[in-house]
């Protein structure tokens, strides 16, 4: 995008942040998450509805042939007949589903919300099917009602939404809330004057992907279970390149890995001229999410997005209660909790999953690389997160299990990233790329067989605060270009300090080691022409300036502790 809507976007998350921030003085994050995000799906989904509304319009009053939707005016004995029509088709449920447009009833739209969240207690809003008054009891009554109504209507939702009356927030605040979303437009929005491109599933999904971000800092380490950064998240899937297939994600956390699929699929399709739409049936997505909160923000997420999901009949332990036995993607994506000791249970002993042996009790890590190979194609592609310490720990058989890894030709690239990049944690990180087919068969890529492909992230990136550092798009495109001329042969050399291809028989001299640094060495130092007496003289000036610098400035600090009376 360009400056303009990243400045306008950047704006709104800031108005936004700081209207739902007053709610922190009631409701710590864990808590106050579930009231703006619940709003903010609300107010996507009827944006997103009357959006649907609007197009249909034009269509129902289109007169062109090969317009089906075409509804002639000249079929109705008054224009009052004529608009009433007009009125009852924009009901029609299929022609949103059509358009994966969730249905939004009318308690649920978002003017409904605004127009009603203001009278006063008591008031009769409107009748029930059975012909009884319906009278508003709280703004957050209204809320909720408006998202039941959302569930009855779409199955897939059916008890994902939060409801926010357990929070017994005050009807004025919610009311500020409302306001401060009405009052921001979502739909076609202008900036200093100028029109923006920037579509309602733009805005509102950079918005709640803004605050999943802000509720992790927010909430620390508890908050960062579920948020990966999004350079990250991008660098895995532009390296993976899921175009179309089964895509997985055993640890799923709020669906960024689908989210970044699906905006990848999206660029893939406007560059091929295809169909963003179409493109994206060619893809479904499954999910295994333990935390139940986090499990149905995953859900709404998907639904802001229009991504059809699968996510189990409910949220479950990954290794205990495995929601998708029979699944075989194409795709396998997951940041998992690094090192997760409480994982273990004597049922996991003799596991089908533990094909290259039985990971140690006080550490997951190898038992989710496993999982995910479990549930990997016979010629799909994973990638994962971990800790540093997977690369090379030979403790509790996870040296064994690396090394059979290894000898059955299942590692396809390493890449070592830098320090400071999680919300959650500053334990090192690494991307294992793993693939079960490295015959290049299918024509796309050459014969990979006995390589593993190392790449040195570690100095790349920038300090985006004094806490956190991040990639930017250059970093991301170096990366993944690098990869993919690798994996295709096709201008790909070894550069001292960022990447190197090693054999097998390299990675065994190394005793099965795949830290990166071993293999991609250190980068070459810059040639120094400066002749050697040439160099001391200018160094010693240099160094005599700052010398005298140093005199200067101590001198006026002595005389300024002297004038205000500190005897030197």
């Amino acid at each position: 995008m360009n400056n303009t809507e990243q400045q306008f976007l950047n704006d709104l998350d800031a108005k936004l942040w700081k209207a739902a921030d007053k709610l922190r003085s009631n409701l710590d994050a864990a808590n106050y998450k579930h009231v703006v995000l619940g709003l903010i799906f609300l107010k996507y989904v009827s944006d997103a509805f009357e959006e649907r509304q609007e197009s249909l319009l034009e269509l129902f009053q289109n007169d062109d042939d090969n317009n089906i939707y075409y509804l002639p005016r000249d079929d109705f004995d008054s224009d009052e007949d004529y608009q009433q029509a007009l009125r009852d088709e924009l009901e029609v449920l299929d022609y949103y589903r059509e358009a994966n447009v969730f249905w939004v009833p009318k308690a649920a739209r978002w003017n409904t919300l605004k127009e009603k969240a203001v009278l006063p207690i008591g008031s009769v809003l409107w009748q029930d099917d059975a012909g009884h008054d319906v009278k508003l009891r709280s703004v957050s009554w209204l809320i909720d009602n408006a998202l039941e109504e959302i569930e009855k209507s779409n199955l897939k939702l059916k008890g994902i939404l939060n409801r926010i009356s357990q929070y017994q927030l005050d009807n004025d605040k919610l009311l500020g809330l409302i306001n401060t979303f009405s009052d921001t437009s979502f739909t076609k929005p202008v900036y200093n004057g100028e029109r923006l491109s920037l579509h309602s599933k733009d805005v509102l999904g950079h918005v709640y992907e803004y605050f999943l971000g802000q509720f992790a800092l927010a909430e620390g380490k508890q908050g960062g279970q579920y948020y990966t950064p999004k350079s990250i998240v991008t660098l895995i899937v532009e390296m993976l390149e899921p175009y179309s297939g089964r895509v997985y994600d055993p640890a799923m956390g709020s669906g960024g890995f689908f989210v970044s699929s699906g905006k990848f699929i999206e660029e893939h399709a406007k560059e091929q001229h295809y169909d963003p739409a179409e493109q994206k049936k060619h893809i479904s997505v499954y999910g295994q999410e333990s935390n139940p909160t986090t499990w149905k923000l995953a859900a709404m997420n998907m639904a802001i997005r229009g991504i059809d999901f699968n996510f189990g009949r409910k949220n479950g332990d990954t290794f205990l209660d495995d929601q998708h036995p029979d699944l075989r993607a194409d795709f396998v994506m997951a940041n998992p909790p690094f090192n997760m000791k409480d994982w273990w249970s004597e049922s996991l002993a003799e596991d089908a999953r533990w094909k290259y042996g039985t990971p140690p009790k006080g550490n997951a890590n190898f038992a989710w690389m496993q999982h995910m190979l479990h549930h990997l194609s016979p010629t799909g592609s994973m990638a994962l997160l971990l800790a540093n310490g997977s690369m090379s720990s030979n403790t509790n058989n996870e040296g064994e299990i690396r090394k059979r890894l290894i000898e059955e030709d299942l590692i396809e690239c390493m890449v070592a990233l830098p320090g400071q990049l999680f919300t959650n944690t500053q334990i090192p990180a690494c991307i294992w790329f793993l693939t079960k087919d490295k015959s290049g068969k299918d024509g796309k890529k050459r014969d990979r067989r006995d390589q593993v492909l190392f790449i040195d992230a570690r100095n790349l990136g920038y300090m985006k605060d004094r806490v956190l550092r991040d990639f930017t798009a250059d970093d991301i495109r170096k990366v993944t270009d690098t990869y993919h001329a690798w994996q295709k042969g096709i201008g790909y050399e070894d550069i001292s300090g960022f990447c190197a291809s090693a054999s097998f028989e390299q990675i065994e001299k190394h005793d099965f080691v795949l830290t990166s640094g071993r293999y991609v060495g250190v980068a070459d130092a810059e040639e120094d022409n400066e002749p050697f007496p040439d160099k001391m003289q200018r160094l010693t000036a240099q160094l005599k300036s700052q010398f005298e610098d140093s005199a200067r400035l101590e001198k006026a600090i002595k005389h300024n502790l002297v004038r205000i009376g500190y005897d030197w």
